[in-house]
């Protein structure tokens, strides 16, 4: 059965967004900058191209210095600044523009990008630094119509001081010349530039880390080849070329970002048993789900992340086998269970509203686990077979377009018509017919457990927990020296519900090293609700602020007031 839709959405409205595509639309853009760690910041210029092209072009920019459009100081305004969407840049377009270049600088604090002293890295002798524009902050870092339904083709000169490497999320034409020939979200235009090295791990697949850590990392990753031919059994070709992961310091914000050919991970994955692995199957997954066919706007990032987690799943059941997959994703259940009872009913809904609010606020675990069990359903209700074939229809009517929710609703009646999808996509919690996600866990703990199965274990714990009985169970396990971060991080949260002081000095270390949103926020959560917490944790986030991102800043800021 072949799809018979015509069109899809015509540039859905983009409250994210001030740019005018619909005027003036943003399809190649050129990068020439030069990155200076002693300014912090970028220089340079972005050439953008444009068809259609009318009288205005409108882009979005935050706290960008913006010095000559087209050679001259005149012909463009920036707007005032909105604290969550930036600044538009608007540009008068003579009649016949077919492009234009703006020259521009960054600024020390640009949102998307995070700049790291040598002593912050694993090398300890060379700065780092690195991109994260997911969701709206490439427009702190290159001016660009910075929606995820503006997709761009890019070319870069990225000029850094040897013996650093500059990399990017594209094909590399020579030492700091880069090249990206498909259409891409502006939010996956990526860069880093340190001390990095190379391990091939595959024909199309490999390893790029700070010396220290590669052996570790190429250990961990191994598998990567398999993953990928994993994938395309289930999902059809693998359309980007290579596969290679990029491991960055400890800061990284998230666990991972699926930026084509060069997926960015955090090392707090590197837990020496490959126990966490399934964070690369996550940002392969987004190979199909998310980079080949994208979100149009935030509200619609359940397409992206849903259908990825399922997608997940999927690959590491075909590597490391059912028991493994479905022991995974009975724990991110769980998680979201949990996380569903402090969130606002709107923030449940698959499609939801985001209207004066930043877009990752809506980065919780709904789009993630609640889209997956979606997916789930049909499998269960139509077979495998079935949606496997109705999912790579998907990914070729799709493909190098960025889709609304409508359209995958489109899509959904034309491969199953008695299919209704509306009580997942519109009304919070999950509905009465939600796959049971079902895995017997041992009660008894053995050495030998996997990260998920101490997880389980950990969280099934009397609640609240006495520091007396963590003071016993950790005597026994020895959690507080734990080198897996999932696991640390969980007893480090009890440690703090229960006052269980002896874990105290392992969590200001670990806050202080590690950067990943997922671990901190809860953490500095949990302090501000502990007796005496507020003082604690504002003392250990003045030792951990200079290490973090700015977008674990930020989410840390609100936390603390």
């Amino acid at each position: 059965m072949a799809f018979t839709i015509t069109d899809v959405s015509s540039l859905p409205v983009d409250i994210h967004s001030f740019g005018n595509p619909g005027e003036s639309r943003v399809r190649h853009v050129h990068l020439d900058l030069t990155v200076s760690f002693k300014e912090k910041k970028l220089k340079g210029s972005a050439t953008l191209a444009l068809e259609p092209a009318g009288s205005k072009l409108i882009l979005d920019t935050r706290d960008l210095n913006i010095l000559k459009v087209n050679g001259s100081q005149d012909g463009f305004r920036v707007g005032p600044r909105d604290p969550i969407l930036g600044s538009p840049l608007e540009i008068d377009l003579p009649v016949g523009t077919r492009s234009v270049v703006v020259e521009y600088e960054t600024a020390p604090q640009a949102s998307g990008l995070q700049w790291l002293s040598s002593a912050q890295t694993a090398g300890k002798h060379s700065p780092f630094l690195f991109s994260q524009s997911q969701a709206i902050h490439a427009r702190s870092w290159v001016p660009i119509q910075d929606s995820p339904g503006v997709r761009v083709t890019f070319s870069a000169r990225i000029q850094a001081a040897a013996p650093l490497t500059s990399l990017m999320a594209a094909i590399q034409l020579a030492p700091g010349r880069f090249h990206m020939p498909w259409p891409v979200p502006p939010y996956l235009i990526a860069l880093a530039v340190g001390e990095l090295q190379f391990r091939p791990l595959g024909a199309r697949t490999g390893i790029w880390a700070e010396p220290p850590i590669l052996d570790k990392a190429a250990s961990e990753f191994a598998d990567m080849e398999q993953m990928v031919q994993a994938a395309e059994r289930l999902f059809g070709p693998y359309r980007w070329g290579r596969y290679d992961v990029l491991v960055l310091p400890p800061s990284f914000p998230f666990g991972g970002m699926e930026n084509p050919r060069l997926t960015f991970a955090t090392p707090t994955v590197l837990a020496g048993d490959k126990s966490l692995v399934s964070l690369v199957a996550h940002e392969l997954a987004h190979s199909w789900s998310g980079n080949l066919v994208t979100n149009a706007t935030w509200r619609d990032f359940w397409l992206n992340e849903g259908f990825t987690t399922y997608i997940e799943r999927r690959i590491q059941e075909e590597i490391y086998g059912r028991r493994q997959s479905e022991m995974e994703f009975a724990i991110e259940v769980e998680e979201l269970k949990d996380e569903m009872k402090d969130l606002p009913p709107g923030d449940q809904h698959l499609a939801i509203d985001l209207k004066g609010r930043d877009p990752d606020d809506g980065m919780t675990g709904v789009p993630y686990v609640k889209g997956a069990l979606m997916l789930r359903g049909l499998e269960e209700k139509h077979g495998r077979e079935k949606l496997d074939a109705f999912l790579k229809r998907y990914f070729d009517r799709f493909a190098f377009q960025s889709i609304a929710t409508e359209d995958f609703v489109a899509a959904l009646h034309e491969g199953f018509p008695q299919d209704d999808v509306s009580e997942w996509l519109n009304q919070p919690g999950l509905p009465k017919d939600v796959p049971k996600i079902s895995f017997d866990f041992e009660p008894n703990p053995k050495k030998t457990w996997a990260t998920q199965e101490w997880l389980h274990w950990l969280r099934s714990q009397p609640k609240p927990s006495t520091a007396a009985h963590l003071r016993d169970i950790d005597m026994q396990w020895d959690f507080t020296n734990s080198g897996n971060s999932e696991i640390i991080a969980q007893w480090l949260e009890m440690a703090i519900q229960a006052g269980y002081e002896p874990a105290y000095p392992r969590l200001e270390e670990f806050l202080v090293e590690v950067g990943r949103r997922k671990f901190v926020k809860p953490l500095f959560e949990a302090l501000v609700k502990a007796p005496g917490g507020l003082e604690r944790a504002r003392n250990i986030y003045a030792k951990a602020w200079s290490g973090y991102h700015p977008i674990t800043q930020a989410t840390v800021d609100a936390i603390l007031k």
